[in-house]
């Protein structure tokens, strides 16, 4: 595996890891919204990974045969598809007839810790990157 292959990974983690902290923070600011435009509370959602196969965009100048550098990529988007929580808030504009307010199945502190998970993740990347582009420097420095 090049060295120049590790990058794409790299970068391919920090796409994936950004996707997803997107969707969390999306989650956060929809955890009390009773009513969206599709009708009903906002649903939560998630992604998926999968492992995939990553091209170095160096290929051509260096080496066209890099092959077993597997990336990530995002799959698929999930939406919970659970029942909302059902609040008895009988003064709520959006309450049923009976006095309950459907509000999305999102946990806060759930989320937030999944954010974190996913700026951890985001920053171990571009640490792996940062130490690859030094072992480049450092190969370019001694060939002089």
């Amino acid at each position: 595996m090049s060295l120049f292959s590790v990058l794409s990974v790299g970068a391919s983690g920090m796409a994936a890891q950004r996707a997803r902290a997107e969707l969390l923070v999306e989650n956060l600011a929809n955890a009390e919204t009773t009513r969206t435009p599709e009708g009903g509370p906002y649903r939560r959602k998630d992604v998926v990974f999968e492992s995939t196969e990553v091209e170095s965009p160096f290929a051509s100048v260096f080496d066209s045969q890099i092959r077993g550098a597997g990336g990530v990529a995002v799959a698929d988007v999930v939406t919970d598809s659970r029942e909302p929580e059902l609040r008895y808030l009988p003064g709520h504009p959006d309450a049923d007839a009976n006095g309950y307010v459907a509000f999305p199945r999102v946990n806060p502190a759930e989320d937030m810790v999944d954010l974190m998970g996913a700026a951890r993740s985001y920053e171990a990347n571009v640490s792996a990157i940062v130490a690859v582009k030094d072992m480049i420097e450092r190969s370019i420095d001694l060939l002089r």
